[in-house]
């Protein structure tokens, strides 16, 4: 039934800005606040109260804007867009229009097996103010309000319908995600709602160019559950249009627990809102020379940092995808690389020890013990033979604990490298005699056991034996 139409996707997605107080008062934006304490007159919308813009919102949306390859308008205009819910005091939000902050970018998200790129087209990114929050599942039959996210700075990026699947809506989401991460502009968080994405999908015949009537999913809080309502709906619209029927134009919302997409309204369209200019805000006026600068200032990117790491530390690029999950990650990684003198080295380790210690302790890169430069001089320890490799995960273990410099805890702990043969040989000695089948099979030949047997002098050892030696020892006992 799918087969013989196309998925025509177009995103709507909504960025709360990181900035310390909201958009037009000086409430805190901070996320997680005991319920309706970061409000006042402004964000309540108490007679008489008189919005103020948030400079820094100004800078970090323009940011946003250049990041993704906009034209940023020298004037943009503020607009009351009037429509009411329990979570939005004023019965409108003040947002902008026909004269938005920027328009005309683009988005790179992959590339076809040919290796052309994969581009979506981005319409337009405005700014705008957030709705309060109504609560529907804490109270039994009610809705509680919490008016801390009313006025919270945020930017709306939409995008052109250029999306053919929910695979590439995916991408295009994560890609995105990413980049803002980069820019610095917002934590991106779905969990905690500065990221929120509205998904217009529609279905057509294929071959054919008009797009046909749309439908919009909300209510949708991961990527994976933003594909799956794409293709559900999708269905639901191939079904509909095969049986001859029509399409609704109206808003559905996503049901995660049912895995199910279902009707709330019928969609509005902008003469709804009836927007008109706000007339407590002034025209947004940005200087040409100021939007310059913001484009000269725009930090090192996923894609250029990307193929940088690919060509600076010959990563493949499976790894500096990998790497360039997040700036903290990549920064990490980098700092590491250039401590150590050891590429591969640190990949190995940061994508290994200290993904492991992340994900056990719940620590963040800027709050890890060990430092990048810390587990850069411990790498060149193991690469100048002072420590073992063994040695050297036990002294990272002691470097998460204790924060101390590698060379300090090597000493402390007696974990510096054996290389006296005759200690060697005496460990040698003590291990085939406490394994004497082993032993006697190793002497007889078998010698996919020798790694076995320098596992237990290395364990016998604390870590201390050099194993490159104690392999050459062992090969000379068989001769």
């Amino acid at each position: 039934m799918t087969e013989a139409y196309e998925m025509v996707v177009g995103l709507e997605v909504h960025v709360q800005l990181k900035t310390a107080s909201k958009a037009f008062c000086a409430c805190s934006a901070d996320f997680g606040a005991p319920p309706n304490t970061n409000t006042c007159p402004v964000c309540l919308a108490l007679p008489g109260a008189l919005p103020v813009l948030n400079k820094h919102a100004v800078e970090l949306a323009a940011r946003a804007a250049v990041g993704l390859g906009c034209k940023v308008s020298p004037v943009s205009v503020f607009a009351r867009k009037n429509y009411f819910y329990p979570d939005l005091p004023k019965g409108y939000q003040i947002s902008q229009f026909d004269q938005p902050l920027a328009t005309e970018g683009s988005l790179t998200i992959g590339h076809t097996e040919a290796g052309k790129p994969i581009s979506v087209r981005i319409t337009r990114v405005h700014m705008e103010e957030d709705a309060g929050k109504s609560i529907h599942d804490r109270y039994q039959n009610s809705t509680a309000i919490d008016l801390n996210r009313a006025g919270v700075p945020l930017i709306e990026i939409v995008s052109e319908p250029d999306m053919r699947s929910a695979a590439e809506a995916g991408a295009y989401l994560r890609t995105l995600k990413r980049t803002l991460q980069f820019l610095g502009v917002s934590d991106v968080s779905m969990e905690e709602g500065s990221l929120r994405v509205d998904a217009n999908v529609s279905a057509r015949p294929r071959g054919e160019t008009k797009l046909g009537t749309k439908t919009e999913v909300k209510n949708m809080n991961s990527f994976s559950a933003v594909e799956r309502a794409l293709d559900l709906e999708f269905e639901r619209q191939c079904e509909v249009l095969s049986k001859g029927g029509k399409i609704e134009q109206q808003t559905l919302l996503w049901d995660g627990a049912k895995g199910a997409v279902r009707p709330s309204r019928t969609k509005e369209g902008s003469q709804d809102y009836r927007y008109f200019p706000e007339p407590d805000l002034r025209p947004l006026v940005l200087e040409k020379d100021w939007i310059a600068k913001t484009k000269h200032d725009l930090p090192e990117l996923p894609d250029a940092r990307h193929a940088r790491f690919t060509k600076d530390y010959s990563v493949t690029a499976q790894e500096a995808d990998q790497l360039t999950a997040t700036p903290e990650l990549s920064e990490y990684f980098e700092n590491v690389a250039r401590a150590a003198g050891d590429p591969r080295a640190a990949y190995n380790w940061v994508m290994g020890e200290v993904q492991s210690a992340l994900n056990e302790t719940g620590v963040t890169y800027a709050t890890l013990p060990v430092r990048p430069e810390g587990l850069g001089e411990l790498i060149s320890l193991i690469k100048q033979g002072i420590v073992s490799n063994t040695a050297g995960k036990t002294i990272f273990a002691k470097m998460l604990e204790t924060g101390k410099p590698p060379a300090q805890i090597a000493a402390d702990e007696g974990l510096v490298q054996v290389n006296d043969d005759a200690q060697l040989e005496g460990w040698v000695d003590e291990v085939l005699s406490e394994n004497p089948d082993e032993a006697k099979r190793f002497l007889s030949g078998e010698r996919k056991l020798q790694g076995v047997l320098v596992g237990l002098v290395m364990k016998k050892s604390k870590g201390r034996a050099d194993p490159k030696r104690v392999n050459q020892l062992l090969t000379s006992r068989a001769g």
